[in-house]
């Protein structure tokens, strides 16, 4: 193909798969058009892009979720087609509308497969006529949650309880007992309604050891259409998807070709124009059998495992078949090659129970190298936006073999360095170093299982001591210009030299000498100093990190690092650790904070553990509440967080609905209701002589618990 389907192209979206489609855009010669929101005023596929338009402020509402903006910004540019991207508006019926009106070509389906692939209740009973299998369940418009609760009595537990609109798993509630289902129901209805202004629900029967499968098929304008196999997406968080890969290591060659055509009846139902995927529910336990769950009208995320094995661009598929043009080849021309396999990359936390990570990149290294591709949205100097989805980049291998594919995946990820925020890179390189992943034993459940509760990792000697080096090496080279001598790090005294000591993250690494003959101990009570030696150099290249060797005891670690004033950032395969220098007055103020912590067990104050918006607070003001009851609910990047009551008692409320919180904020604060009342204390037997009646009487009526901090309950809606 030679040909070019369209002159200018915009592109309704941001981050990775902005970037993604206007390299497909530039590599066949259409001139691109970005959108931006006020928050990716300096995002890499705006600086990409041949022309970039802003659409409004951050909030998605008023930018990436703005149709008549979009449609402006296509005006204004003379673009000919507009690309929706995955997510925002891809499955939205009114931009395909609004485009059709504008007489500009929606790079997607036509408003009907929207409409019925976009309510899962009217998909099911649309390819269950055309001989597609369904998971038994109840699916019906307009069902109340008592309809659901007795209608899972009959379809028997464990079920799952879904919303008809939207996808990615958003709004799920896996339910194993009848008594957890009334709150499922409240919170898949509120996720349902904030995230796809619809809170209509439906329920399936729980599939045990379920594998989830996915078909890519494209269909044109002409009758063609042709599936391209199968992709795994079992690897998944809470129902997103975390790992992907091409082909399923589950099936044989008979199930894959059913699957497939299975797939192709699908897009027939609705007459379907484009790149889909259809998503089917397979047990491990019976892998030639398998259920329709949805068809997603869009492209996925995880197309790039299918192009590596396949040779095609997806985008490209998609351009064509928007402008009208035929598939150039048939089904029997599709040929698999090789195994895939990616890896999402989110600004999460997972020592910290995944909650969203916010933070500014400081310095950036992404992996290359044979079979690797990384379909990115970062740069350095850019921030971390909280405000849209916390995907950062994807990173993709390609092998001869499966085997090959996840070497080189583990290799690549280990490479990535994204210093300046907190990211899952680390945890991915643990899970797809698993014997069960490795051996394809794995299901939609295995993470949840193994995978979602991880310790923080300690500091290390070795990330202490390069800290503590990489501080010691600016002092040592750039000394004092005035002042005594022993305000250099030098050690120097009038009688014997004296260590220089510095405080990282609270423990004491003591320095003697310069940095590439060092004498280091660690700790207070430490035992000889051990022998050290810093070495830094680098960055090779704009935006990437420097390199630190760091010698101990004759062995060599090797470290990415960047500073952000009193921050040195370490990284090393794939882990990021921000490690904080104080000085004096740090340390004095630190401690000066804690006084007043005492040691008990409950602190009364929710605070928000990450930056986001209230979506709800399901208590009044001066309500009781008691141990694990929901008081505010947060969301960031599309995760919803609940912070409930650590104590029994009465709750005193700081936000509402629509606010934004900053990290740590305060937004409610539970007071114990367990004191005793001050007719029931027992009267002292000798008055206290300094401590007047009215003052004692006066005396706190919450208990000292109540004062202490301890970890604050939180946890996904």
């Amino acid at each position: 193909m030679t040909s070019t389907p369209f002159r200018t192209v915009l592109v309704a979206n941001r981050g990775e798969i902005a970037c993604r489609v206007i390299r497909t855009l530039q590599r066949l010669g259409i001139r691109s058009v970005a959108v931006y929101s006020d928050a990716d005023r300096d995002a890499p596929h705006v600086a990409l892009a041949d022309v970039a338009v802003r659409l409004g402020p951050p909030a998605a509402r008023e930018s990436y979720l703005n149709v008549d903006a979009i449609l402006e910004a296509a005006r204004r540019t003379g673009a000919e087609a507009v690309h929706p991207g995955y997510g925002f508006l891809s499955e939205n019926p009114t931009l395909a509308e609004a485009c059709a009106r504008a007489g500009i070509v929606f790079v997607g389906p036509d408003v009907r497969a929207l409409e019925v692939m976009g309510d899962k209740i009217t998909a099911k009973h649309a390819v269950a006529e055309y001989d597609v299998p369904t998971i038994p369940g109840i699916a019906e418009p307009e069902l109340s949650d008592d309809d659901l609760i007795a209608a899972a009595e009959r379809i028997g537990f464990p079920v799952l309880v879904k919303p008809s609109a939207g996808g990615g798993g958003k709004g799920m509630q896996a339910v194993h007992t009848p008594a957890e289902l009334p709150e499922a129901l409240r919170a898949a209805r509120r996720v349902a309604a904030a995230a796809f202004g619809d809170d209509t629900l439906f329920l399936e029967r729980l599939v045990a050891s379920p594998r989830h499968i996915e078909v890519q098929v494209l269909a044109d304008r002409h009758g063609g259409i042709v599936h391209l196999g199968e992709r795994e997406c079992s690897l998944q968080r809470r129902h997103q998807k975390v790992v992907e890969e091409a082909p399923s290591p589950l099936l044989d060659s008979a199930t894959r070709e059913r699957i497939g055509e299975a797939a192709c009846r699908v897009a027939a139902s609705v007459d379907y124009v484009g790149a889909g995927t259809v998503e089917f529910l397979v047990s491990a336990d019976s892998p030639d059998e398998f259920f329709f769950m949805e068809m997603n009208t869009r492209l996925q995320v995880e197309h790039p495992v299918t192009e590596l094995v396949t040779g095609l661009d997806l985008v490209e598929q998609q351009l064509r078949i928007a402008a009208g043009e035929p598939l150039a080849f048939g089904q029997a021309e599709v040929r698999l090659n090789g195994h895939a396999v990616e890896a999402r990359v989110y600004a999460e936390d997972p020592e910290r129970g995944f909650l969203p990570a916010a933070g500014h990149v400081l310095a950036l290294r992404e992996p290359r190298g044979e079979g690797v591709r990384v379909d990115s949205g970062l740069a350095a100097g850019i921030p971390i936006v909280t405000d849209y989805d916390p995907m950062l980049s994807k990173v993709i291998a390609w092998g001869e073999d499966r085997d090959e594919a996840f070497a080189r995946l583990r290799g690549a990820l280990a490479g990535t360095s994204i210093l300046g925020a907190v990211s899952n890179v680390a945890w991915l390189v643990d899970l797809v170093s698993d014997d069960d992943v490795l051996a394809g034993r794995m299901d939609t459940t295995l993470i949840d299982r193994r995978f979602s509760e991880r310790q923080p990792a300690p500091v290390t000697e070795p990330e202490l001591i390069a800290a503590a080096l990489m501080a010691h090496r600016d002092r040592w080279e750039a000394p004092p210009e005035v002042g005594p001598l022993w305000a250099a790090p030098t050690g120097w005294r009038l009688g014997r030299a004296r260590p220089v000591r510095y405080d990282v993250e609270g423990v004491t690494v003591t320095v003697a000498g310069g940095t590439e003959d060092a004498r280091v101990s660690v700790g207070l009570d430490a035992a000889a100093p051990r022998r050290a030696a810093l070495r830094v150099s680098g960055p090779a290249a704009a935006g990437e990190p420097g390199v630190a060797l760091l010698e101990l005891d004759g062995e060599t670690v090797r470290f990415d690092v960047a500073r952000d004033g009193t921050t040195v950032w370490l990284g090393r395969e794939g882990r990021v650790r921000p490690l904080r220098l104080r000085d004096r007055a740090t340390v004095l103020a630190d401690r000066l904070a804690a006084v007043d912590r005492g040691t008990l067990a409950a602190h009364p104050e929710l605070r928000s553990p990450m930056p986001g918006t209230v979506v709800a607070v399901p208590v009044d003001a001066g309500a009781r509440v008691e141990v694990g009851d929901t008081v505010v609910v947060v969301e960031a990047m599309k995760m919803e967080h609940r912070l409930v009551a650590p104590v029994a008692g009465t709750v005193t409320v700081h936000a509402a609905p629509g606010d934004l919180v900053r990290l740590d904020q305060l937004v409610a604060r539970v007071d114990a209701d367990d004191v005793p009342d001050a007719d029931d204390v027992p009267a002292a037997s000798t008055p206290t002589p300094d401590v007047p009646p009215h003052e004692a009487d006066a005396a706190p009526t919450r208990p000292a618990a109540a004062r202490e901090k301890s970890p604050r309950e939180t946890g996904p809606a």
